[in-house]
């Protein structure tokens, strides 16, 4: 995709623990079972893995070295805000986002996971089926969410 500055660029993470199941949080702003993976705005001049590697550790108190990197998605996956959150968030200057998305491996243990960071974005977490991502996502995100299944359908052990 190309850059399009209605969509603000960020990075997510698909983390795959020793079972193939994904990391999901439950954000802390939300009112809902609202889960996602991790995921975050990439700084001006910053490579997105780097991003992803720090995205990840500050919404999971998880350290780079405990994350192995398998894949990544080839294109940016981008999802539109509702209409209704389009002037709200990010003082109405995005659309929506678009993502690199990283699929990756969790090296340590569970004790390496501290969601009780300096700015913390999740009340819970949990490891989940893939297949499962798309129902716990808000319903606008679902599709990209669907996206990356397919694109690390391989990796997931899925058919």
């Amino acid at each position: 995709m190309t850059e399009n500055k209605a969509y603000r660029r960020g990075v997510g993470v698909m983390l795959l623990n020793a079972d193939r199941k994904v990391w999901v949080g439950r954000r802390i702003d939300r009112t809902d079972e609202a889960w996602q993976m991790p995921q975050g705005g990439i700084d001006e001049g910053e490579q997105p893995w780097v991003t992803a590697q720090r995205e990840l550790e500050e919404e999971t108190g998880i350290k780079p070295h405990l994350v192995e990197r398998l894949s990544e998605c080839p294109e940016r996956l981008r999802y539109e805000l509702p209409e209704e959150l389009q002037g709200r968030l990010w003082g109405g200057k995005w659309r929506g986002q678009e993502h690199d998305w990283f699929l990756c491996r969790f090296l340590g243990r569970e004790s390496d996971i501290d969601i009780a960071t300096a700015h913390p974005e999740f009340d819970a977490w949990k490891w989940v089926e893939p297949s499962s991502l798309p129902d716990l996502i808000v319903p606008f995100k679902r599709d990209l969410y669907r996206q990356l299944i397919d694109q690390f359908r391989e990796h997931l052990g899925l058919p």
